[in-house]
């Protein structure tokens, strides 16, 4: 099987470039499934109906999350009944939504878990503990297992990589909106990248516009954030696995960058 997981989409250019690329990938790799973070898509913070089924329309088959997941405040009216948007498992019980997803594809069964880092980020329950509860229920239910953590620290993300070796298909790092050069093939089998990037505005900080985030550096005092405009860059990896072992067989960065076209 091909998987394409793409980074952090921020903001209509964010969605306009994941609606651009999406059919390409899809037939450049023969790609099966399309996991993509969405806790930008709306505004640059959190998901609303429209933005989530705009994403589902543009070809997004799992969508994953993170800090960002409440921004939006009506997305509390509709999380629950979206069986394949998941949000940080490791938020304390009784926060809507799941932090997980069984997605049947013909005749495999793939889980996704979304867990969030805590180094530099809000408190939240331990993310290593929380993974290793939700493998004890979908193991023996899944055929492959992907792993999106959303977290700030790189060694927290790499630590996570080592911890699920061997016991998951795939680790992949969100949140910084960067993508790292590391993508590999752990020693016990399991793919890894640190962070996948983003998809959005090239020219900005991390989709924002760049004036923005220069005020509020300086002054130290809060800025309203706008989504910055301009040519956008498209941050995914391309997972192929084996249709018998369904182990990981490789993972591809791939990266379109508008700006330098």
């Amino acid at each position: 099987m091909k998987f394409l997981i793409v980074g952090d989409v921020c903001g209509r250019p964010g969605r306009e470039a994941f609606r651009k690329y999406i059919p390409e990938l899809r037939r450049k790799y023969s790609i099966d499934v399309v996991v993509v973070n969405g806790e930008n898509i709306a505004g640059g913070r959190g998901i609303n109906r429209k933005t989530l089924d705009e994403i589902y329309s543009a070809g997004a088959d799992i969508i994953t999350s993170g800090n960002h997941i409440w921004d939006q405040k009506e997305i509390v009216s509709f999380i629950d009944n979206e069986p394949f948007l998941i949000r940080p498992a490791n938020y304390p019980e009784g926060a809507p939504g799941r932090g997980y997803c069984l997605y049947p594809f013909k005749a495999k069964t793939i889980g996704v878990i979304n867990v969030s880092g805590r180094t530099f980020m809000p408190p939240m329950d331990c993310p290593f503990q929380k993974v290793d509860e939700i493998l004890k229920k979908i193991r023996n239910r899944c055929d492959i297992i992907l792993v999106d953590i959303h977290a700030e620290a790189t060694s927290e993300k790499i630590a996570m990589g080592f911890y699920l070796d061997g016991k998951v298909t795939c680790v992949v790092g969100t949140h910084t909106h960067v993508q790292t050069a590391d993508n590999r093939l752990l020693p016990k089998g399991t793919a890894y990248i640190s962070d996948l990037g983003m998809v959005g505005p090239y020219n900005s900080s991390l989709g924002i516009n760049v004036n923005n985030a220069i005020e509020k550096f300086i002054t130290c005092r809060p800025v309203r954030f706008e989504v910055a405009d301009g040519p956008n860059v498209f941050s995914a990896v391309v997972l192929e696995t084996d249709d018998r072992t369904n182990k990981a067989l490789s993972i591809e960065r791939i990266l379109f960058n508008e700006a330098a076209v």
